[in-house]
């Protein structure tokens, strides 16, 4: 099992995310003679997952099932454990795209935090490429490093513990592209433009607050960088549900000379899909700020 290429059994070592419900997963190192306890029941690792294709179906000692899934970034992002505040999935797949992130790329980011982005970041980089990330707090680096190695990714990524305002990426021109999750991301500016190539590359900032979006775009803009924009994303999902709905009588479709015997019924009703908004609506996460290194 690895998060950037997929197998087809389970295998003693693997994560494995057990799916309960669509608001109810939980992620398992897989392990000869260990269980999992669920509400449905015991899940005994030996037996119901070692050896088992991803995807199976499993039953559990109160008669219960689940799934038992292979791992995604996506999957991966539901259930990580939170040692900081994460990127969720809407903010990620406009990282990945706005910072032209390809098979090959060489990444650099800051903060490693969760590592929700940076196994996203991982799976589109793979084979070739690579990602440098730093963390400023050294039980979360080490713990990252951790993640990585059992992920077995860890040939992908290095892990650094530093802080990035002051002593930069650890590398000088070698970044196709550079993302600062930081709480002043301005300071890390400079060194952002020297880890990336002569040949240019993207740059992007996440920022909960506007205050550091105008000290961050007005540090781009000092450093050279061009096509600055900032963007919010907001998500609106909309639930599909069938509703039956009352059939109005518009009365007969006959001309009025022709008289009917087949008036439509005072409860007609059709059965049809439908899409409605939710009650609440996820706010602000954060800001998204990008710009380009031109080449030198």
């Amino acid at each position: 099992m690895s998060f950037v290429e997929y197998s087809e059994f389970i295998q003693e070592g693997d994560v494995a995310i057990i799916f309960l419900g669509h608001d109810s997963m939980m992620p398992v190192k897989v392990q000869q003679g260990a269980q999992t306890q669920t509400r449905y029941g015991v899940i005994r690792h030996s037996k119901d997952l070692i050896g088992q294709r991803f995807g199976t179906k499993v039953t559990c000692s109160k008669g219960g099932w689940v799934y038992v899934l292979h791992p995604t970034p996506e999957l991966w992002t539901l259930n990580l454990p939170h040692r900081t505040q994460i990127l969720y999935t809407t903010d990620i797949a406009n990282i990945t795209m706005m910072l032209e992130l390809k098979p090959g790329s060489v990444v650099c980011e800051s903060g490693t935090g969760s590592g929700s982005l940076s196994h996203a970041i991982l799976r589109t980089i793979a084979p070739t490429g690579h990602l440098h990330t730093v963390e400023f707090h050294q039980q979360r680096a080490e713990k990252a490093a951790e993640e990585f190695r059992e992920h077995r990714v860890g040939h992908l990524v290095t892990v650094r513990n530093q802080d990035v305002c002051k002593e930069g990426f650890g590398v000088t021109g070698v970044a196709d592209a550079v993302f600062l999750d930081i709480p002043s991301p301005w300071e890390a500016v400079k060194h952002a433009k020297n880890a990336m190539k002569r040949q240019g590359g993207r740059v992007c900032s996440f920022s909960p607050c506007i205050e550091q979006v105008q000290k961050t775009v007005e540090a781009l803009a000092n450093e050279g960088f061009q096509e600055i924009s900032t963007l919010e994303v907001l998500l609106r999902v909309h639930d599909v549900r069938s509703i039956t709905l009352p059939l109005p009588d518009f009365g007969s479709d006959q001309p009025l000379e022709t008289p009917t015997d087949t008036p439509v019924p005072s409860n007609a009703s059709v059965l049809c899909k439908t899409t409605t908004p939710p009650r609440d609506m996820a706010g602000h996460t954060g800001y998204l700020t990008f710009a380009t290194k031109p080449s030198v």
